[in-house]
């Protein structure tokens, strides 16, 4: 009866950390998204290179992403950003620069962006934004580096 009941315990000690393990998230969101799962706030991450210009996205040209939704202002868009995510997608997944590279995420507002080294970059605002081009190069590598920790271990997200 003793090595019933022990097998029965060790059981449920391994059923409960099999659970444990499956619901645990271990690092970051890949993509930040709204409550309504839209990337970037609905804003089109092409027309930042195609226009130099923040342009809200269109619910009629929209593709699924790394598990969120992408907008588009044009078809044409949607279908670059289709042939290349990578090359149009936000850095960091489109948490604020500043903050990844200080070690934490926070939203970021389409609005305050920046296109360097052909990439694109977010930040919380245009305030922060300045902050974060006054030492953008330390900021770029401090943020690539913190933002290959947060994969393996979710940081603490500051709003």
């Amino acid at each position: 009866m003793k090595k019933i009941i022990l097998f029965v315990m060790v059981g449920i000690g391994i059923a409960a950390a099999v659970w444990v393990g499956m619901n645990q998230t271990e690092g970051v969101k890949k993509i930040n998204a709204t409550a309504e799962n839209l990337a970037v706030k609905g804003f089109d991450t092409v027309a930042y290179f195609t226009e130099n210009a923040a342009v809200p996205g269109n619910p009629q040209h929209q593709f699924i992403w790394n598990g969120a939704k992408w907008y588009f202002s044009s078809a044409e868009n949607m279908e670059k950003f289709k042939a290349a995510p990578d090359a149009y997608a936000p850095q960091f997944g489109g948490y604020c620069s500043f903050a990844v590279s200080k070690g934490y995420t926070a939203d970021a507002d389409p609005q305050a962006w920046k296109v360097a080294g052909g990439k694109l970059y977010l930040n919380y605002n245009r305030e922060v934004k300045k902050l974060w081009e006054g030492e953008q190069e330390k900021r770029i590598k401090d943020g690539e580096k913190n933002w290959e920790e947060f994969k393996k271990k979710k940081p603490e997200h500051k709003g």
